[in-house]
């Protein structure tokens, strides 16, 4: 079994996101979602989330491409994780190309996934800050 894992924030769940899992699901059979938790996102990444961590959760795990959420809690457990889970395959969007190239010193297959180009978070909150 071929297993897969990618991270992130999953907040406003939207269709980029959902590319980007249906694409990591298809480079093997099993894929695990680590998912950033609401203290990673505010204290590491200065971001607040419109969903809490278990609507997020929920979330991703109703998505038929989703086998496992785990929860994202430091930059750090990438590592850690891909032993843990024996990941195979480490795939994030490629705006993070390169940043976890280490990764393939593990033994894991890392690939970067271009982004769905015309929506973001980022964009969704803005453009409903546009309309108030």
């Amino acid at each position: 079994m071929k297993r897969v894992i990618t991270y992130g924030t999953f907040d406003l769940l939207h269709y980029g996101h959902i590319n980007l899992l249906r694409r990591a699901k298809a480079l093997g059979d099993y894929l695990i979602v680590a998912l950033s938790t609401d203290e990673f996102n505010r204290v590491e990444k200065n971001k607040v989330c419109y969903f809490s961590y278990d609507e997020r959760k929920l979330l991703l795990e109703s998505i038929r491409y989703v086998d496992l959420v785990i929860p994202e809690e430091g930059w750090e457990q990438k590592r850690t994780d891909v032993h843990l889970y024996h990941v195979d395959t480490f795939v994030m969007g490629d705006d993070w190309t390169g940043k976890f190239d280490f990764l393939k010193e593990e033994g894991c297959e890392v690939v970067y996934l271009p982004r769905t180009p015309e929506i973001s978070t980022t964009q969704i909150k803005q453009d409903l800050n546009s309309k108030s």
